[in-house]
């Protein structure tokens, strides 16, 4: 099997937007290409799937998607957090706050 830097590329993109749209969403500050805001952040993702989009495009036709299945449920769970994530890290985020150990406790 060889290695088409295409589909690595797309990939790529696709697997980066992910982290960016989580912080995103739940207010991290984390660089992206537009800074350390949420909102960068999630234009960032935005940018990220746009350009795998485009590079997918160029290479199959955006009307094959239908027979990628690793691309499709990719594509899919990006979707689905991003509708459902805030209401997922708000739902959970204020019962499991993290136990820190004594020597992390400011004194």
């Amino acid at each position: 099997m060889k290695l088409n830097i295409l589909d690595f590329l797309i990939g790529l993109f696709l697997m980066n937007a992910m982290p960016h749209m989580i912080f995103g969403i739940i207010r991290l500050r984390f660089l992206s290409l537009f800074g350390f805001s949420a909102l960068g952040n999630l234009l960032y993702a935005l940018v990220n799937v746009s350009i795998a989009g485009n590079i997918y495009h160029y290479q199959y036709d955006i009307m094959s998607i239908k027979q990628d299945g690793i691309l499709l449920g990719a594509l899919a769970m990006f979707v689905i957090y991003a509708i459902t994530g805030r209401f997922l890290v708000g739902l959970f985020q204020a019962k499991h706050k993290p136990d820190m150990p004594d020597y992390f406790k400011n004194q």
